[in-house]
Formats: C-alpha cells, structure tokens, sequence
C-alpha cells in the first residue's frame, strides 16, 4: 500500500460510514467501498459478496468488469476465498494464485487467467455476524500486504459491515437479508442496462457502468430506477452520453 495521509483516510472512513442519509442506495454504496478500496491498496481489482436471505454467498459489487465476472464465478463454484472468510471470520491474506489450484481450483483458473496473481479476503462482520466478505485482487505473485494493510482494509470492512447493520436497524427497521434480497433483484435491472447502454454507445462494459451511475446521481435517482429509465425509454437511452 502507498502512503496514505490521515486526511484522506479519514474522508474515506466516514464516507464509508454514512449511511443514515436520506437517499441511500445500497447497490451504489457497495460499488463506492468496492472502488475506495481497490484506490486505497493500488489493488488491481475488488470485488464483493453478500449472503441472502438463505445465508449464500452472492455477488454484489466490484470494482471492475474482470472482478465481476471473477466474483460469479466464485459464488458459481462455491469456492474461494470469500467463501473461506465467510465461513471462518478471518481473513485470507496473500494467498499466492500460482499455489491455490489445490485450496481453490475453478477459482484459482479463472483468476490466474484474468491476469491476477494475488488475492486476499475479508469477512464483513460485526462481532460474531458475518453479513459478507470482501475480496481484494492484486498483481503481485503471492500478494504484498503488511500489517498496517491489513488491519486498514478490515477496519473498512467491519465499518461498511457496522453501517449496513444501522441502517437496517434505525432507518428502516427491516431484517437485512430482505434488503439484500432486494437488492439481488435490482441488480439484475442494472446489469441488463449496463448491455443496453454498452451496446447503444459502443462502450465496454465498465464505461456503461460509470455513464450509468453518472445518469443517476445527475438526475437524483437511485440505480436501479435509472436503469429502468434505459430499458422503458429508448430515447433516454440514446441521449446518455450527451451530457
């Protein structure tokens, strides 16, 4: 990790944080904790699991295209290192791909061949309730995180996990998992929205994202209401890149 000043970690913990606002979307608020976390550690990607109302493991957010598509994979194969942080509580540190194809091995292929060499994980908790985990990709063979990283990275996490549980609790007075239920169903709004707006605009899938999310925070909707508008209004469609 490159130095990080105080102050810059500090805007980023109380982003992280807030939570108890008015507007709050959670599928917006995964992705920001995906992409402060991969800037915060230089991580080539991370991406991000939750469990359902079931207790399964699903994805969420990443940080890019390569750690989506990885993340599916995970939760399809059940198994990685997400799964293994989940589980146990602890986090999986530099974890060395080359060496994985015994612990993980459909994971382990799949990352190696999107050009990843490291991973490491970190369970969402809060005291002994695991609501997730979160998984930080890197270049690096065999991973590269002291100390000082590890204990900042889970300090993020436990705090996103920690406001999760708040807003769950003070704003709403909903049961978590049904909120995280609802968000596995918007998600899919999202995602098709994204192909919608990749193919339109001849963008790749990243840059469909970001259009998109720039759309909603424009016009001050949540994601999955402006990715309605993609789908329902071929001429909402066609303008979103003129701004």
């Amino acid at each position: 990790m490159s130095t990080v000043s105080a102050e810059r970690l500090s805007k980023i913990f109380v982003e992280v944080a807030d939570t108890l606002v008015d507007d709050f979307d959670l599928l917006d608020f995964l992705h920001m904790l995906t992409v402060r976390t991969a800037g915060l550690v230089g991580a080539s990607a991370v991406g991000l699991l939750l469990a359902d109302q079931r207790g399964r493991l699903q994805f969420m957010a990443a940080s890019d295209e390569r750690a989506r598509i990885l993340e599916i994979f995970q939760v399809q194969g059940s198994e990685g290192p997400c799964f293994d942080a989940f589980r146990t509580g602890k986090p999986v540190l530099n974890a060395d791909l080359e060496s994985a194809g015994e612990r993980w091995p459909d994971f382990t292929r799949h990352a190696l061949t999107a050009g990843f060499r490291s991973v490491h994980a970190f369970p969402m908790r809060v005291r002994r309730e695991v609501i997730g985990a979160l998984n930080v990709f890197g270049s690096a063979v065999g991973g590269n995180f002291g100390e000082a990283d590890v204990q900042i990275v889970q300090a993020l996490t436990d705090v996103a996990a920690i406001g999760l549980l708040q807003e769950r609790a003070i704003r709403r007075g909903e049961v978590l998992t049904e909120q995280l239920q609802g968000a596995l169903n918007s998600r899919i709004v999202i995602e098709q929205a994204k192909g919608a707006i990749a193919q339109a605009h001849g963008l790749s899938v990243d840059a469909a994202f970001t259009a998109l999310r720039g759309y909603a925070r424009r016009t001050n909707r949540k994601l999955t209401d402006a990715a309605q508008d993609m789908l329902a209004d071929p001429d909402n469609l066609a303008a979103l890149t003129e701004h």
